[in-house]
């Protein structure tokens, strides 16, 4: 798979096929993925809570905030959570700036997404949770500070880019059967 295909199966899903797991060494390999990426100074501050056995899954899926521009709706719908999260986490031991570093959160939270494409999975970056809530819920040591999580699974729903239309909207909806639709910006529209 090219680059620009894996990018483009990269959505944000919301709905995942419950009966396909994740191991503990599936998550591991798209930390040493992340392991390699960029960090600013190279100081290498962030840590990774892999979180893949059911009861603890389920556990973090209740203190995660999903698809804040669809609040009418329950997603992930009951049944369709992912089966796996990866918690990234800033040591303060390292550094005790959590601001400094989120360029590389978003580096190595692509960089796993990416692998989980190309293993044939696919996962969301979820920033909406009570960091404090979440080390307790994962009984994480004082120095370690969640700063994003990221869940994994089969995606099973279906998600339709499209363009932005005339009245300039970007949010993404859902039509009857259930289908994402996720407006994207024409390429003429971004380059400066």
């Amino acid at each position: 798979m090219k680059l620009k295909e894996m990018v483009l199966a990269n959505r944000s899903y919301r709905g995942y096929d419950h009966s396909v797991k994740f191991s503990k060494e599936q998550l591991a390999e798209l930390v040493d993925l992340a392991r390699f990426c960029p960090s600013s100074v190279n100081m290498q501050p962030l840590r990774f809570k892999l979180v893949w056995e059911e009861a603890e899954v389920a556990r973090l899926q209740k203190e995660t905030h999903w698809a804040k521009g669809l609040p009418e709706l329950q997603l992930p719908h009951p049944g369709k959570e992912p089966t796996a999260f990866i918690v990234i986490c800033q040591d303060d031991r390292i550094s005790e700036n959590l601001n400094r570093f989120q360029r590389d959160v978003g580096i190595v939270a692509q960089t796993m997404l990416l692998g989980a494409v190309e293993a044939g999975f696919g996962g969301i970056m979820i920033g909406n949770f009570a960091a404090g809530s979440v080390r307790e819920t994962l009984a994480l040591d004082e120095h370690l500070h969640p700063l994003l999580i990221v869940a994994f699974g089969k995606p099973d729903e279906e998600i339709i880019l499209t363009e932005v239309g005339e009245d300039g909207r970007t949010g993404y909806y859902r039509d009857d059967q259930d289908r994402h639709y996720v407006p994207k910006r024409k390429l003429e529209d971004l380059i400066i």
